[in-house]
């Protein structure tokens, strides 16, 4: 099956829009190390420019792969809301939840054994602790106020009633905030990979530094999707329903 192109791509485009209408994209933004989820609100000229990348190149290679056969892609883009909302809690929230103790057990124990010959490891990891902290906190908001409201949108909407007031404003005041915070875990990631060479193994590194990293590696990986999905799609979709459904407000409760 060949995807069918959603919008001309030109050296114009917005970069997050890109990914969210394909996220096959991303794979070329990877490559060229241009970042999709928290700078992705920019064009491709613009991520050129910052990264010394030929634009006309990096434009021909997007136009490439949406043209490419769909094995299977998702489109998220096209999910409900709340549907997108549980998806991310019970898959992103949940992995991160998981994955935080393992790696940093699996990081203490390198910097244990390597840290006197990779002084690297020790910041790495407080990197990362600070990370599993805040990470902890910001979902917590997002599974306690603002994915709770966004299915109420959503209800709503299928059911046309008006949304009353929330006690914080307007739906873009929270994701004002998780978009701060987006933009902080993605600037401690970019840290972390660039203190470890993106990953690389050193050559006296051991089983368990190879896991360690494969790990960090990951989730990486995972957490730039995971934004991506909240910031490009997921937060800028609740914005256009909130003000579809709550345009005159009523005394419906939340």
């Amino acid at each position: 099956m060949i995807k069918m192109i959603n919008m001309k791509i030109t050296k114009k485009s917005n970069v997050g829009s890109l990914v969210a209408s394909d996220y096959r994209l991303a794979e070329v933004f990877k490559k060229y190390n241009i970042d999709f989820c928290c700078n992705g609100n920019r064009t491709i000229e613009d991520a050129c420019l910052q990264g010394g990348i030929d634009s006309p190149e990096l434009v021909r290679e997007l136009i490439a792969k949406e043209v490419a056969p769909d094995k299977g892609a998702i489109d998220y883009d096209k999910w409900p809301i709340d549907l997108l909302a549980d998806h991310i809690e019970k898959n992103h929230h949940r992995y991160v939840t998981e994955k935080i103790p393992v790696i940093k057990s699996y990081l203490h124990r390198i910097c244990k054994a390597h840290g006197d010959r990779h002084p690297e490891l020790f910041k790495i990891t407080e990197l990362f602790d600070v990370t599993a902290g805040e990470l902890a906190k910001h979902m917590k908001k997002e599974e306690l106020i603002l994915f709770p409201y966004i299915h109420h949108l959503a209800m709503a909407k299928d059911s046309g009633y008006k949304v009353n007031r929330p006690s914080f404003g307007s739906v873009e005041s929270p994701v004002r905030m998780m978009n701060h915070e987006h933009d902080a875990e993605g600037e401690r990631f970019r840290r972390i990979a660039q203190m470890c060479d993106n990953y690389a193994v050193p050559a006296d590194g051991c089983n368990t530094y190879k896991v360690t990293f494969a790990l960090l590696k990951e989730f990486e990986e995972d957490l730039h999707l995971h934004i991506h999905l909240e910031s490009n799609i997921l937060f800028p979709k609740a914005i256009e329903m909130e003000k579809s459904v709550a345009q005159d407000y009523s005394n419906a409760g939340l």
